[in-house]
């Protein structure tokens, strides 16, 4: 039996790098939708968050979300204001970071002067109801397909996701969709699932045409924690509170069990979003690769001595407290808001003040035009002097490089079609070029915001079921 062709729909991560939306449909008809992320950005980006979407989400028979990143699952409670009934399919990490995500931006946008807020803290906790739980490599059937998640190697309970249709015996069958593919070998997390046979990739493309430079992260966070032991100043890191902050907290434990830094040397923690991170990283040391495994097994990777954790906000009387050096871990890691903001405000015009970026720094944003050279920014109405001394990690980033996003393509067999999302067209460009040159000729598309495009009729042939 063969069912009419399928098409997928690219509703957000298509020619940008957020608001990540694929629609596959079937019978002419929507039936599964794939993350429903918030767009980030710049102005005229993040405007898209209002957009009316050009589907109808009751028509939908389920949402499989990759992971927990606000650009793929940051407009989900608004799913249901539209209409959508039915349930989202996700790792039981990615719940529970899920959860701490969304719960955030609701309360960002409430308590924002400028911003009408999307969606309520209610409505994140009725989203949180309708969460089915998924294990990763246990395939499960829905609505005629059978769908399987594979650790992506990304942050905790990222996942690949595979779709097998099981009507289907001469045309395409097995569509696999990325989300966003890790960097690795990493310290904590486990290797990607590479797939092996797949007529269609939907593939992320974030680092297309840039490779992590070789760089020994351990060293220089290093030089940045001894150089303000010895001026007496501060080092500021902002710091994404997924999978960043704990990364970095653990390069800190290393280097203070090693004494390549100051024992007595005090380390804050000024990040809520961070901290219940942590929390949730701690609760699944199953999913971390086996040197990881040794590492946990042997205590708390994440805590150490001269680590304090702040998680009011009127506790950070004791980082002002504090005569001396001293590391401030906040957020956000772009610096649009968050805890990072007030301390750049007091910090920023001493000259034994160091920043340190461990992560990218968007367009339009406070931690771009400070990693810039900016020698004044606008803070809450005021200029705030910038003579702190600015360095930055490049390897520390969660997203596959280019030779990554290669080496995670090329063992898949059969493959008639690529669709390269999540990423600027320039990125687009040059993966599709490297593609071409060193994995194989194919079929390659880059899709933009609202294409809809069929998929290929394949001359492969699978047994009945």
């Amino acid at each position: 039996m063969v069912n009419p062709m399928k098409s997928i729909s690219f509703f957000g991560a298509s020619g940008t790098v957020t608001g990540s939306c694929y629609q596959l449909n079937k019978n002419y008809e929507p039936y599964f939708l794939i993350d429903f992320g918030m767009y980030q950005g710049t102005k005229e980006v993040e405007s898209l968050n209002r957009v009316p979407v050009p589907f109808q989400p009751s028509k939908l028979k389920a949402v499989l979300l990759t992971h927990a990143h606000l650009d793929h699952c940051g407009r989900l409670p608004m799913l249901y204001q539209m209409g959508y009934k039915g349930k989202i399919y996700m790792t039981e990490p990615t719940l529970d970071l899920m959860g701490i995500v969304l719960h955030d931006a609701a309360k960002i946008a409430r308590e924002s002067e400028d911003t009408i807020p999307l969606y309520t803290e209610d409505e994140v906790d009725y989203v949180m109801e309708q969460a089915e739980i998924i294990e990763y490599d246990q395939t499960f059937h829905l609505d005629g397909f059978d769908i399987t998640y594979r650790d992506a190697g990304h942050i905790m309970g990222a996942a690949s996701i595979e779709l097998n249709d099981t009507h289907t015996t001469t045309q395409t069958r097995k569509i696999v969709f990325s989300g966003d593919i890790g960097n690795w070998p990493h310290n904590m997390m486990s290797d990607p699932y590479l797939f092996t046979e797949e007529d269609v990739v939907v593939m992320e493309s974030t680092y297309g045409g840039r490779m992590h430079p070789h760089e020994d992260t351990k060293e220089l966070m290093q030089k940045e924690v001894n150089a303000i032991e010895l001026s007496g100043g501060a080092l500021l890191i902002p710091a994404f509170a997924i999978e960043r902050t704990q990364e970095v907290l653990y390069l800190l434990k290393q280097l203070k069990d090693s004494a390549k830094i100051k024992a007595q040397t005090p380390i804050f923690l000024d990040s809520p979003m961070g901290i219940h991170t942590t929390e949730v990283y701690l609760r699944y040391g199953a999913l971390y690769n086996d040197n990881f495994h040794d590492v946990i097994s042997r205590g708390n990777p994440f805590e150490f001595t001269g680590l304090h954790v702040l998680e009011r906000k009127k506790q950070g009387h004791a980082i002002e407290a504090v005569h001396g050096p001293k590391v401030i871990i906040a957020g956000s890691g772009m610096m649009t808001g968050g805890r990072i903001v007030s301390h750049a405000v007091q910090y920023l015009p001493i000259t034994s003040t160091r920043i340190l970026f461990v992560g990218y720094q968007g367009e339009e944003t406070m931690g771009r035009a400070i990693e810039e050279g900016a020698q004044s920014i606008r803070i809450n109405d005021q200029n705030v002097s910038i003579r702190a001394t600015v360095s930055r990690i490049d390897s520390l980033s969660a997203h596959a490089d280019e030779s990554q996003l290669l080496k995670w393509l090329k063992p898949i067999q059969g493959v008639h079609q690529v669709f390269l999302t999540h990423g600027e067209d320039t990125a687009r460009d040059a993966l599709e070029q490297a593609i071409l040159a060193n994995v194989g000729d194919m079929t390659i598309k880059k899709p933009q915001r609202n294409d809809e495009v069929l998929l290929k009729l394949n001359s492969r042939s699978y047994p009945e079921l």
